[in-house]
């Protein structure tokens, strides 16, 4: 089971690392917090402190077009947000 999708990169969850020295991924819905934690700590080389989840539902979103209205509804997902020790950090851009 492949646990981390992808890292949260966006200006709020750039405060928090800042700040808090938090992290925040998007995971798989069906892994618990030690599989998270295990699996961060395997690929980035770093000892997480603790491991916090929630779970989003996904939402109905409509449009008004030309042929009529066009539902849909975006995908539910799962995030994580770890917190390191001190002194501790991952590098998101050292691959570019």
């Amino acid at each position: 089971m492949d646990i981390l999708i992808k890292p949260i990169v966006t200006e709020k969850m750039t405060g928090q690392t800042e700040d808090l020295k938090c992290y925040g991924f998007i995971v798989d819905k069906r892994a618990n917090k030690n599989q998270i934690k295990k699996a961060i700590q395997d690929m980035y080389g770093v000892s997480v402190v603790s491991v916090n989840t929630m779970r989003y539902g996904g939402k109905e979103k409509s449009r008004f077009s030309r042929t009529g209205v066009v539902r849909g509804r975006s995908s539910a997902y799962k995030k994580a947000i770890v917190a390191l020790n001190d002194g501790e950090v991952i590098d998101f851009y050292s691959n570019i």
